[in-house]
């Protein structure tokens, strides 16, 4: 009796696996969802977003004021420049909507001279501290 279990048992499973084996070819024969069109397409929208996200970065940080203040912290630009290309998509997402409101702020005399030198040095250290962060992570 127990031969006889155990010969059905193996009989299920090889059953089984050769069903699942023709379920998997026969779903490899259906269309794919997303056509290579679009991928192209969502794929030119995240590199245009990453660009306009790292031009709002650099927008802020070339302009007078903060290279001023960059070199009181005694931060290199170079150094930040290069750990912006280095920060995740959603990082620089972030930093850069933080920039374009110190811009916004800035330009409408909302904040001062001193407060852009602080938010300025701000994002700066932000940026190599998660550049810093990524780097440790992956190691």
């Amino acid at each position: 009796m127990y031969c006889h279990v155990r010969s059905l048992v193996c009989f299920v499973v090889i059953a089984m696996m050769l069903l699942g084996v023709r379920t998997s070819a026969r779903a490899q024969d259906k269309p794919h969802v997303v056509s290579l069109t679009d991928l192209r397409k969502d794929a030119a929208e995240a590199t245009q977003t990453r660009q306009a996200n790292e031009e709002a970065f650099r927008t802020l940080f070339s302009s007078e004021q903060a290279q001023k203040a960059l070199k009181s912290a005694h931060v290199d630009y170079q150094k930040v420049d290069k750990a912006v290309s280095q920060l995740s998509d959603e990082d620089l997402a972030k930093l850069a909507d933080r920039s374009r409101q110190a811009q916004a702020d800035f330009a409408a005399g909302r904040i001062s001279n001193t407060a852009i030198i602080v938010i300025v040095v701000v994002i700066a250290a932000t940026i190599i501290l998660v550049t810093i962060a990524d780097k440790l992570n992956h190691s």
